[in-house]
């Protein structure tokens, strides 16, 4: 093995055993609500105070949560996570590795993760639907109370679920997750952008503006076709993925949303809308929208990555560095087979990741500053986004030595 694959080999190991003896619960940047102490005060009412605490929590690198008595749990979209991590790392025990657990013992974790996945679904809704495990106050718009879904984590299970039943073959699994689509039809709602149209990011009412939730709208029912061949559900993606494009700036690049406070264009966001865009292409056998994939790839790699590795979270400034950008690279750059393209730059960007965002015992960062950086671990956030991306790296990298 070279040196270069082992320091990832022996990196993700310190990540996986950390991760498992935590059981997959930790915090969140956004947990500060669940916060016994904040619940016990009148200013929970308020939604101001409500912000200022949640946003208290996020931007301090001082972690005052087990003094402020803020619990460690699950979170689907973090277990959703690992769960397709866990899915990879099987695909390369299938090839012959087993460095990282072997076919019985990743099939057992595959099996648990679902099971435990599918025990988190939000309930009263028509079709299977995920959402958070706290309160969360966005801006002053909205109060998502605990457990309300988003297509955002509804997405990434409906995913891994998929992702497990192609290992495990449980048509509970299959049956289970595909009502998702139910869900983004009838529980979502979407607006007429041009000759498309955009999806809400929850249920609630007037969060229809932002592009790489609508689009994962579009991906959870590109996939209900992928298996049920209903067309009415490709046709109604296609209407997402048509809006999405239609707002893609001539240069590639995407802003996060319609609503002037969303005017901002980053790294993992775009990443997420060349997964779901490229996602869709593969499920409905649909490739029209080609072309804006790759001037979208092509402004992804030239404007968010330093040469030395180093990953911007904005097209026009690099801090303060958030793990997600090293990570949905790795992921988005797999999904699009160009993997093995970029596989230098993705070599150094991870190197990067691990030399300055992980802590000796495993976990990795939030974010990286000039100043004072959050290194606090944040088990969705975090560690659940790399493990998933250092499995598709492994699986990318490590193939190769097993002869796939």
């Amino acid at each position: 093995m070279s040196k270069s694959k082992s320091k990832v080999a022996e990196s993700f190991l310190k990540l996986k055993s950390y991760c498992e003896s935590e059981n997959f619960k930790g915090w969140d940047p956004y947990d500060g609500m669940n916060s016994k102490v904040f619940q016990a005060l009148p200013l929970k009412h308020w939604d101001l105070a409500r912000l200022a605490w949640i946003q208290g929590f996020k931007r301090s690198p001082i972690n005052f949560r087990k003094v402020l008595l803020v619990p460690k749990e699950h979170n689907t979209k973090g277990v959703a996570l690992f769960l397709l991590g866990y899915c990879r790392l099987y695909m390369l025990a299938e090839n012959g590795c087993e460095d990282f657990g072997t076919k019985a013992e990743l099939l057992q974790r595959i099996n648990e993760l679902s099971e435990l996945l599918l025990s988190l679904r939000s309930k009263g809704y028509s079709g299977s639907a995920w959402g958070y495990n706290f309160d969360w106050q966005a801006r002053r718009l909205f109060l998502f109370k605990k457990h309300t879904p988003t297509v955002v984590a509804t997405c990434f299970c409906v995913e891994a679920l998929l992702e497990s039943y192609k290992i495990t073959k449980n048509e509970t699994v299959l049956k289970e997750t595909l009502t998702a689509a139910d869900f983004v039809v009838k529980d979502l709602s979407r607006t007429t952008h041009g000759n498309g149209v955009i999806f809400s990011y929850s249920v609630l009412d007037g969060n229809n503006t932002v592009i790489n939730a609508s689009l994962l709208g579009a991906k959870i029912l590109s996939y209900s076709y992928k298996y049920t061949q209903n067309q009415e559900h490709a046709n109604l993606a296609k209407l997402a993925v048509v809006a999405a494009c239609d707002l893609q700036s001539e240069d590639g690049s995407w802003i996060y949303g319609l609503l002037p406070v969303q005017s901002w264009i980053d790294s993992f966001h775009t990443g997420f809308n060349l997964d779901a865009i490229e996602s869709y292409q593969q499920n409905t056998g649909d490739y029209n929208f080609q072309t804006y994939l790759d001037k979208g790839l092509k402004y992804y790699l030239e404007n968010f990555f330093v040469d030395n590795g180093m990953p911007k979270y904005y097209h026009d400034k690099t801090f303060p560095i958030d793990i997600h950008c090293p990570a949905q690279v790795i992921v988005t750059l797999s999904k699009m087979n160009t993997f093995q393209h970029n596989e230098t730059l993705l070599t150094k960007v991870l190197h990067w990741t691990i030399d300055n965002m992980q802590h000796k015992k495993g976990y990795f960062y939030y974010q990286y500053r000039q100043a004072m950086s959050s290194k606090i671990s944040y088990m969705r956030w975090s560690n659940a986004f790399m493990f998933n991306a250092m499995a598709h790296y492994l699986l990318e990298t490590k193939s190769e030595e097993y002869g796939s």
